[in-house]
């Protein structure tokens, strides 16, 4: 079996690199370009929707497991429906904006239907008993869906932030949940993947993956996190100390934004790794992050899964550097945009010729 995954994992990362070069290619012959603007992170632009790539990579994945039998048929519809269309919504939001009102419905709604399967054939733990008390959980976890693709849509602004993520959390899951005495076959094959993806998204980078693949990963990983919780695999603790870094960015930022009576739905550039960004660069943030992620966050993720009595407490010593950096960087708080100058050297020369043309 084994073998038989590293062979899958394989052909995930050609199909992902091999795709991602002709998005790369179909996206510049559209002019589906990430244009520049006062809230963006960069200066040059740049090939957007670049996350098809892994996507159907992923679902071809999750497909081929479940008629190998190692993936519950109701686990794999999520991934193919839920993540699918979430995935497409992403796209046609890609190529023409989508009303914000009408993505939130449509994640509740696809939100909702994933939990329901879940329910079905990995038996969500419930907290409360009776049918009110239920239903008021189902919303819960619901919610939690939507916040968590939601989530990951918010932290996908600078080169190679967002993929490296999906990398991490990934193989880290692998890891705690093969200590935890299960395994999620899913997850290593979504980490090669997204590493072929990263080949065109690392800084600087030279293909966006775009809503349609941010909100998909944010999907499949929250989705990943709750089965393993719910077949006793991990805790929810665990989850949230590896997804410290952009928990902890979101959440303190869009509550900032929300108690300061701004529009917190609408895009902007407050968060704290655009402000770390915007000092020292698009690279140096996410080599940071994924220090921070690797020597600080894994092992607490580590501690909580050998001493799970103590989780809570290693969840609030873990997160609560992250909440300081939140507040030094000033996260929620509005910095000048950033101008061509700013950030021309993120860029190399061939990428800028490609697609303003040599000379500019």
């Amino acid at each position: 079996m084994s073998w038989t995954i590293a062979m899958l994992a394989l052909m995930a990362f050609l199909v992902a690199w091999a795709g991602a070069a002709a998005m790369r290619r179909y996206a510049i012959s559209r002019s589906m370009l990430d244009i520049p603007n006062a809230r963006s992170s960069h200066t040059i632009p740049t090939p957007r929707g670049g996350g098809v790539a892994f996507v159907m990579s992923f679902l071809l994945s999750a497909l081929f497991l479940q008629q190998m039998g190692v993936m519950p048929t109701d686990l794999c519809v999520v991934y193919v429906l839920g993540g699918g269309s979430i995935a497409l919504l992403g796209f046609r939001d890609d190529r023409k904006p989508v009303r914000n009102l009408v993505k939130l419905l449509i994640h509740l709604v696809v939100s909702a239907g994933a939990i329901g399967l879940l329910q079905r054939s990995h038996d969500l733990p419930w907290i409360w008993s009776g049918e009110l008390a239920m239903a008021a959980a189902f919303a819960v976890y619901t919610l939690g869906l939507a916040w968590g693709l939601n989530l990951y849509n918010f932290m996908d602004g600078i080169d190679g932030l967002a993929v490296s993520e999906a990398i991490f959390l990934s193989l880290g899951g692998t890891l705690l949940i093969m200590v935890g005495g299960g395994s999620a076959l899913e997850a290593p094959v979504l980490a090669a993947a997204c590493l072929g993806f990263a080949i065109f998204n690392w800084p600087p980078a030279r293909l966006f993956m775009g809503d349609a693949g941010s909100g998909f990963l944010g999907f499949v990983l929250t989705v990943i996190a709750l089965a393993s919780v719910c077949r006793a695999e991990t805790s929810i603790w665990i989850w949230l100390i590896l997804g410290g870094v952009f928990i902890v960015d979101a959440t303190f930022t869009l509550l900032r934004r929300m108690l300061s009576g701004r529009r917190w739905y609408e895009a902007h550039r407050t968060h704290a790794y655009q402000h770390a960004a915007l000092r020292w660069g698009h690279r140096r943030v996410t080599l940071t992050t994924q220090w921070i992620n690797y020597l600080w966050l894994l092992p607490w993720a580590l501690a909580s899964q050998f001493w799970p009595g103590l989780a809570i407490l290693f969840c609030l010593l873990a997160l609560l550097p992250l909440l300081a950096a939140a507040i030094i960087l000033k996260a929620g708080q509005s910095v000048p945009p950033v101008t061509r100058s700013d950030a021309l050297s993120q860029h190399s020369p061939e990428l800028r010729d490609s697609l303003l043309g040599p000379g500019h």
